[in-house]
Order: structure tokens, then sequence, then C-alpha cells
């Protein structure tokens, strides 16, 4: 008997690249099966047909699958912990700072971190990289358009003075845009850049099987220089931040040994 989900898997993979075997199979299989029974489509290969001969399709699938759900300023506390613990230990070893978003989205949190870096930095230099497996949303990252809905936990005067109202939201200023850069990357297949002082991997493993989850944080410990920070998802941990030489700091948030 063939199981239809790994066909549709796979198929998707050759029409996509992304990799659903990674993904909690029982999670994501409920997820695609409501979707594709709100379509046209009866089945599982009927739909993989349907998405390939059809981009809008495609592109509200994968909008769907890969859980671009995201506003600035998402999880306040966490942020406050980074203003007031992280960044402070940050700027003591001087130079410029490299951070790191990984699995970006469409930029919320990449231009968060941007607005919170030149607050702390006053004027110092730092450069964020955002990363993402879908290149939509990494062409809307780059864009730097959020919609009201995203803005509506910003503080009013950093709306002002790092954004501007347009075409029924916000565009992120060009002071702002100058330290973002954003970029197509599988986490769980690319080679990750080293090096980096902070590294921000929130809500994106959550749906992976514990091995690819493992498989994410040991390789950015990895790319941590000695003293990086990781700040995971509040509902998240790391199985053994010792074997990737970490140690939790504060809630969420763990530290490279020097």
């Amino acid at each position: 008997m063939t199981d239809d989900y790994i066909e549709f898997t796979t198929g998707l993979k050759r029409l996509t690249g992304v990799d659903l075997s990674s993904y909690k199979r029982g999670q994501m299989e409920r997820r695609i099966r409501s979707y594709v029974q709100r379509k046209s489509a009866r089945t599982l290969p009927e739909f993989l047909r349907e998405l390939g001969s059809s981009q809008e399709e495609l592109d509200g699938f994968l909008d769907r699958i890969t859980i671009n759900v995201s506003e600035l300023y998402r999880n306040p506390e966490q942020y406050e912990t980074l203003r007031t613990k992280v960044i402070p230990e940050l700027k003591r070893s001087g130079g410029s700072l490299k951070v790191w978003s990984a699995g970006c989205s469409y930029g919320a949190e990449a231009y968060t971190l941007a607005c919170m870096l030149n607050e702390e930095l006053a004027g110092g230099r730092f450069e964020i990289v955002g990363s993402d497996i879908d290149k939509r949303i990494v062409a809307r990252a780059q864009r730097g358009w959020f919609s009201e809905a995203d803005m509506r936990s910003v503080p009013a005067k950093i709306r002002e003075k790092y954004f501007d109202p347009f075409d029924g939201g916000y565009q992120a200023k060009a002071l702002l845009k100058g330290h973002l850069r954003f970029k197509l990357e599988d986490l769980l297949r690319d080679r990750y850049q080293t090096g980096w002082d902070m590294v921000l991997c929130r809500n994106v493993v959550i749906y992976f099987t514990d091995e690819a989850r493992d498989q994410v944080h040991e390789g950015i410990a990895r790319s941590l220089r000695p003293g990086g920070y990781l700040m995971v998802g509040a509902t998240e941990r790391v199985t053994d931040p010792k074997a990737g030489g970490l140690e939790p700091v504060y809630p969420f948030i763990y530290r490279k040994a020097a």
C-alpha cells in the first residue's frame, strides 16, 4: 500500500526544495490534510498536481506550512532581557556586532533587533543577517514593509523614528535597512556562517523532529563566537546545551563558553 503523505512530501521537495521529512509528521500531516480539505482537490496527489500548475496556490500553501506569522516586538519580555542584560554585555566586548535572525520569516524580528541595537549602541556598528528557506518571504523581508497589525506592539517613538507610513502600513527607513541583510538559507542543509555575537532562533524548530531540532541547535552553537548568545522561543529549549558548549544564563537564552 502506498503512503500518499510520503509521496506528497517527496513531490513537494522536488517542486520547491522544502523538505518536510524533518518536521514532526503528526502535526504537519494534520495541517496539510486540513488545508487540502478546504480546497477543490480531494486527494494529496491531486493537490500536488494543482500546486505544480498554479503559482498562486503554491504561494498560499507555502505560507500555510512555513508558519509565516509574526509581528515586531513579539514576546516583549524577551526583547527586554536582550536590552537590559545581553546587549550591555556585548557592548563591553567592543567592535561591530554580528547578529543572525535564523528563520526570520518576513523580517519582523530582524527589524525589531535593528531598532533596539540602534538605540542601545548609540550609533555603534552592527550588522543583522536574516535568513529563511522561503524565497518569497526573503524578498518581502528585504522590502521592509509592515502592516498595521505587524506594528501594533511597537512603541510610538520607535515607530516614528524608524518607519514611514506607506501604502496602508509602514516602510522601514534607510537608516534601519542599512544594517540589515537577508538571504535564502535552509537550516537543515546549508553550512552556517560563523563568528556570530548573537543568534535568535525562535519558534522555528517547534515543528521539527527531535533529531532535526537538535541538529539546528548544535549547528548554531558551533557558529557562535566564544561568549556569544543564543535565544530560543518561549516554549523551546536546547536539549543538551553542554554538548555545544552552551550554558543557560537567562530565560530561553544561552551563552557559549568563552
